[in-house]
């Protein structure tokens, strides 16, 4: 299956966060999932990350199995944001995880060696070097604009953070934060391997899959020729 790593594909592809809407109860998970569909037939994606905040384990197990199949069939990486022993107990691919959530040593633990496990690092090159040292198969970092999915993100990074990573490092990082197809462009020219989206897809007006198809068709115009035909 598609895993968050760097490999010969498309220099910079999309992964997709669930919607704020999905943690709050104003979206059924039976709706979403024919919308996750959609989303997923629009276009390119390399993951799908499950964030549900604020719910309790039974719950957030349940949406991650009924959610998987839907991701992983058709050959995207699924992850759990925030709980390792919900990422393994449901199947997952990995987990992403915070700055203030499990630590690396225990993510791995619990998903194992084949298991992606990713970490965000806000602006902090250090905490970045860190996560890599320690075996990360990707790095986090952002919000590069303002959003609506996190409150108070810490840190506002500048797209050359990306260009620095990718000159020096092999570990791929993802760009987060209030990203969009109208200014994805500067995170994608910089060296994003990764642009982490929810709301440009989720509230696209013509839909999800609408949503992916013009963020495919953005990053393709910001890597210009570099793109594979």
């Amino acid at each position: 299956m598609s895993e968050p790593r760097r490999d010969p594909g498309p220099a910079c592809r999309l992964y997709l966060v669930t919607p704020n809407e999905l943690s709050t109860g104003q979206l059924d998970l039976e709706v979403f999932a024919r919308q996750l569909a959609e989303a997923l037939d629009g276009g390119d994606v390399a993951c799908v990350q499950l964030r549900l905040k604020d719910v309790d384990e039974p719950t957030l197990l349940r949406a991650a199995r009924r959610l998987a199949p839907i991701v992983q069939d058709r050959n995207v990486a699924f992850i759990v944001n925030d709980k390792p022993a919900i990422a393994a107990a449901s199947g997952a691919d990995g987990v992403h995880i915070g700055q203030d959530d499990d630590s690396y040593a225990e993510a791995r633990r619990q998903v194992g060696a084949d298991g992606i496990v990713g970490v965000t690092c806000h602006d902090s090159r250090h905490l970045a070097m860190e996560a890599a040292e320690q075996g990360a198969d990707y790095v986090a970092f952002g919000a590069f604009y303002p959003t609506t999915t996190k409150e108070n993100p810490k840190g506002r990074p500048e797209p050359e953070i990306l260009a620095w990573w990718s000159e020096i490092m092999t570990v791929p990082c993802v760009a987060i934060g209030g990203i969009t197809a109208e200014n994805c462009a500067p995170l994608v020219a910089a060296g994003a391997d990764f642009i982490a989206v929810a709301s440009a897809v989720w509230r696209h007006p013509d839909g999800p899959g609408a949503g992916v198809a013009a963020l495919n068709r953005a990053i393709a115009e910001a890597l210009g020729p570099r793109q594979p035909a």
